[in-house]
């Protein structure tokens, strides 16, 4: 039995606290100008991904008591409506949605698909169009152009599919005068913005409950939701201690690590072969992901699929922490049946060219390797997933 969390329960109040919130405010448009190729991946025969190019350059049950907790934490943090109102680029300068997008993304703390939503809602915000047909196809176009930015990202792709289908889930239609149809698209718009932003800080509140004192946690990659989870078990003066894999070849781990030494929590980092080394000190494994598919399985940073492997030989719990905006209406059959993500491999020795490397950026871990998954939507056993994503994008 599960329930639903406070992102939806929220949504039903009428007046939201709104205390002043400065982590919305998009750098300014003429920032964007600097930079005359947004995209740095804009060429099909270059294979290494967009987002893995850029990454660095950016830093169940569910009881009533969790629901209260993670009201209070939204409430501490969710964002006013001054900062949620986005400028588009200078009135001599046509609007482009891939510009508005990469202002957004110069935030470190905003998830890119966060960034794209917000980027969504400043279309309908600037459209010209005097109908509601001609604003649909205005977003579509804009979605599309979000999703070719880097067509291997899959919470890009899950978070425009999850925007352009909440927003139509609307009585707009009803309206005769096209003005005030425009004002409920946009409404829904910003809500489901709000609804993403807060995400990671319910998450964080629902996941902190299953880490007790005394206990050592496992963690892979760098993930700012599983770095909430931990910042507020901390604040919460939990007594833990964390094992980091290095997270080869961009040492995610490195950084994962030093987030973590900032805030007095005990961390020691390990070699990516350790893992089944170390597994006996370990109480529980905490990943993220950067996709939940419809199986219940997750798609994460190469060397998920063996530390659950691993850690399922030995009896550990491994959760994951993942924003319903990745929730991907994808079923991989096995570690092939993916859309590729290469990054780029710097051994530091050379290579000899007849000397094949293996790019790929991530695996795929299957649902009866894992244990539970904390969302937004609540704290979820991997076989109710499929159920969330009919309800999602019905």
């Amino acid at each position: 039995m599960w329930w639903r969390s406070a992102s939806f329960i929220l949504d039903r109040n009428d007046n939201p606290p709104q205390p002043e919130s400065r982590h919305l405010t998009p750098p300014s448009s003429h920032m964007a100008d600097t930079n005359p190729n947004p995209n740095p991946n804009p060429s099909p025969i270059n294979n290494i991904s967009a987002y893995y190019q850029t990454r660095a350059a950016h830093h169940g049950v569910v009881t009533s008591d969790w629901l209260a907790q993670a009201q209070a934490a939204v409430g501490r943090d969710q964002p006013s409506d001054s900062d949620t109102s986005l400028k588009s680029s200078a009135s001599e300068k046509p609007f482009s949605v891939i510009e508005e997008f990469n202002n957004w993304r110069k935030q470190p703390d905003l998830a890119e698909a966060v960034a794209a939503i917000r980027a969504l809602a400043s279309v309908i915000r600037s459209s010209e169009a005097n109908t509601i047909a001609e604003l649909q196809s205005e977003l579509k176009s804009a979605s599309d152009s979000l999703k070719s930015w880097d067509r291997t990202s899959i919470s890009l792709t899950a978070g425009c599919d999850l925007f352009m289908r909440y927003i139509t889930r609307t009585s707009a239609f009803e309206y005769e005068d096209f003005n005030s149809a425009k004002s409920r698209f946009l409404e829904r718009a910003e809500k489901f913005g709000e609804i993403s932003y807060k995400a990671r800080k319910i998450i964080a509140m629902l996941g902190q409950d299953f880490i007790f004192n005394g206990c050592t946690i496992l963690v892979h990659g760098f993930s700012r939701v599983v770095l909430e989870i931990l910042k507020t078990a901390a604040e919460s003066r939990k007594v833990f201690r964390v094992l980091c894999t290095e997270g080869r070849p961009d040492r995610t781990g490195l950084r994962f690590a030093n987030e973590l030494a900032k805030v007095d929590v005990p961390v020691k980092l390990l070699i990516d072969s350790a893992v089944a080394y170390s597994m006996d000190e370990v109480d529980m494994v905490f990943v993220g992901a950067d996709g939940v598919v419809e199986s219940g399985g997750i798609i994460n940073m190469m060397g998920t699929y063996q530390i659950a492997l691993v850690a399922k030989t030995m009896d550990k719990p491994v959760y994951v922490a993942a924003e319903s905006y990745k929730f991907a209406r994808l079923y991989p059959l096995d570690q092939k049946d993916m859309v590729p993500a290469a990054r780029p491999i710097d051994f530091g020795v050379p290579i000899p060219s007849k000397v094949e490397v293996e790019t790929s950026a991530r695996d795929y871990t299957p649902p009866q390797y894992l244990t539970l998954l904390f969302t937004d939507l609540g704290v979820l056993t991997p076989s109710v997933v499929s159920d969330e994503l009919i309800q999602l994008y019905l």
